[in-house]
């Protein structure tokens, strides 16, 4: 993901900006617009907790059938798994990578790439978005 109002700048001026707010970086990545309309079709509604990721995993992957919409949706349910993570999970936050993907930060210091995962869970369907989470939160 390529975050354009960061643009190509420093490291060190990417973390700049997640130090100063942090809050409106997270709010940013969380909105994931396509995962929330596919999820509110299917009734099923999306407040940041361990439960929503259960509940989208139970979704008939109506999204594999357009090559298209399937990288962006996995996109979406990427950070939807970060911003679980973020918001749930102690001392989790984002983190920009030089490239300009996000991915979460443990309190431990791994650095989990949640597009990627959201990608692959989108794409095959394993590991299960609450399976990650668990294994993250565990951590």
């Amino acid at each position: 993901m390529n975050i354009p109002f960061l643009g190509n700048r420093s490291k060190k001026y990417r973390a700049a900006v997640l130090a100063e707010d942090p809050e409106g970086i997270a709010q940013l990545l969380s909105e994931c617009e396509l995962l929330r309309s596919q999820a509110a079709r299917e009734g099923i509604g999306l407040d940041d907790t361990a439960a929503s990721l259960e509940a989208l995993d139970q979704l008939p992957p109506r999204w594999r059938e357009d090559e298209e919409t399937l990288p962006w949706f996995g996109h979406d349910a990427g950070l939807y798994l970060g911003t679980v993570v973020v918001r749930t999970v102690p001392g989790s936050v984002w983190v920009i990578w030089p490239g300009g993907e996000p991915v979460v930060r443990l309190a431990s210091g791994r650095e989990v790439d949640v597009v990627a995962a959201g990608r692959e869970w989108a794409a095959t369907g394993t590991p299960e978005l609450s399976q990650l989470y668990a294994e993250v939160a565990e951590n």
